[in-house]
């Protein structure tokens, strides 16, 4: 199929003035996120709507000519979840930036375009926190974060994306503008609708505004950053810290990695050491001092090279500014595939070694970062696309990589979800009697299947 002209003119007379773009030098860099999903090509149309109104005058429009709709938050999501598709219109929503702060009742309701910073920094004005914080936190937006439920550093204590929706409005197929939720605390008044739409990935409607709770702001924190001899000592040292203690962050960084940040930021980081962990307690008072101080004990009885602990913050969030700096310093080596996949803890290990046995066997350099403290890893595989050969060794590795997780009873995704990069697994994970039942939720909401085709199913 190919849109018609007078279609296209049709829906930009639908739309106010400059809100549709049509010029290829423009849709280029709508075409794809930052997995960079080979079989992504150019959309017909951008659609950057400022109001859900606008979103609904597409959404009808598109299901009058059966054209597909690719939602969109920054473009920084890591699973193909954004690619466009032929002859479809993608939806950025880029210009929904309002949000409004309720300090009495602690919430925020934004749109969705609103960077995950930006939300934090509003919440900040009023003495609140917003606690999700993905390593893009400073260039993602809220409707992507709730697209793919996404995590961040501190989910080890504070939760996901959807520990924090307490509502949302959604767009559906059909162009119906619904409300799920709302600020209330507690409400479970019918079906848990708002958590169906939140990890959807634009598959079952389109957000245009989420109310979010806040919290309020997170205490001073102490931080210790110690260094291994192996990536089995630090492995062990996670499910030491987490069998009686819950750090506000407990991050992972291999020797490629660690050799990889230091390059661009030079910290001083110990590239000799395999493995770096970087944790940090946020307990009031004096309790953060002797949390860290037993995270020391701990990573010292399993034999760490260097145990370094502070209570400055500036000096901590340096540590922790290096770790959300990985997949960029990693990326300078090379083209990535970015993986996601996370296990029960104490299989943390098992997935560790795993990874770089199969780095061996197929002789591709694999850096491996970490949300180590809820088991979630991001193996990071290098690879020059020039080379076909090396290609395909990673893309191999990709798919073990996976087939590892599943098998230790892990999951092909924590945070970035599955997208269209990762979704000949789910069926390995899930199971052909949800993948069934999920394909039914999809087909009522979307009978003719034109929001984000070829994304998860």
């Amino acid at each position: 199929m190919t849109i018609a002209p007078d279609a296209l003119a049709e829906l930009d007379a639908a739309l106010p003035h400059g809100c549709l773009l049509t010029d290829p030098d423009l849709l280029a860099s709508y075409s794809h996120d930052w997995a960079r999903d080979p079989d992504a090509v150019l959309p017909a149309a951008v659609a950057r709507p400022t109001r859900t109104e606008e979103v609904q005058a597409v959404l009808r429009w598109a299901g009058r000519h059966r054209v597909p709709v690719i939602p969109r938050g920054a473009g920084s999501g890591l699973s193909g979840g954004a690619t466009a598709v032929r002859d479809s219109v993608v939806v950025s929503t880029e210009r929904m930036r309002r949000i409004d702060v309720d300090p009495v009742t602690r919430i925020a309701v934004a749109q969705p375009g609103l960077l995950n910073a930006e939300v934090k920094a509003a919440a900040a004005e009023h003495g609140l926190w917003y606690p999700p914080d993905p390593s893009s936190f400073e260039m993602c937006t809220i409707g992507g974060n709730v697209a793919t439920n996404a995590g961040g550093l501190c989910c080890v204590k504070y939760g996901v994306t959807t520990d924090y929706v307490l509502g949302l409005q959604v767009v559906l197929a059909d162009g119906t503008a619904v409300r799920l939720g709302g600020p209330r605390l507690k409400d479970v008044a019918g079906l848990s609708l708002t958590k169906l739409f939140v990890g959807s990935e634009g598959t079952l409607g389109v957000v245009t505004e989420v109310t979010l709770r806040l919290i309020p702001a997170q205490p001073p924190s102490c931080t210790l950053v110690a260094t291994f001899a192996s990536v089995q000592a630090a492995a062990d040292t996670v499910l030491a810290i987490t069998r009686s203690l819950r750090p506000s962050m407990l991050e992972f960084m291999d020797r490629t990695t660690i050799g990889a940040v230091e390059d661009a930021l030079k910290m001083g980081l110990d590239r000799t050491a395999e493995a770096m962990l970087i944790a940090r307690s946020d307990a009031p008072g004096a309790i953060a001092s002797e949390e860290i101080s037993l995270m020391a004990d701990a990573c010292t009885a399993s034999g760490a090279s260097e145990v370094f602990t502070t209570d400055d913050p500036e000096e901590g969030e340096a540590f922790a500014a290096a770790r959300r700096f990985a997949i960029p310093a990693v990326e300078r080596l090379g083209s990535l595939l970015l993986e996601d996949v996370g296990v029960p803890l104490p299989k943390l290990p098992a997935l560790v070694e795993g990874i770089a046995s199969i780095a061996r066997t197929r002789n591709v350099l694999i850096a491996v970062i970490a949300h180590a403290g809820d088991g979630n890893t991001h193996p990071l595989i290098v690879f020059d696309p020039a080379d076909a050969a090396m290609a395909e060794r990673a893309r191999l590795a990709f798919g073990e990589i996976m087939d590892l997780a599943i098998s230790l009873g892990g999951t092909i995704t924590g945070e970035h979800g599955v997208g269209r990069l990762k979704k000949a697994w789910l069926p390995d994970q899930v199971g052909k009697d949800v993948m069934d039942v999920t394909a039914r939720v999809k087909q009522a909401l979307d009978p003719l299947g034109i929001l984000n085709p070829g994304a998860i199913l």
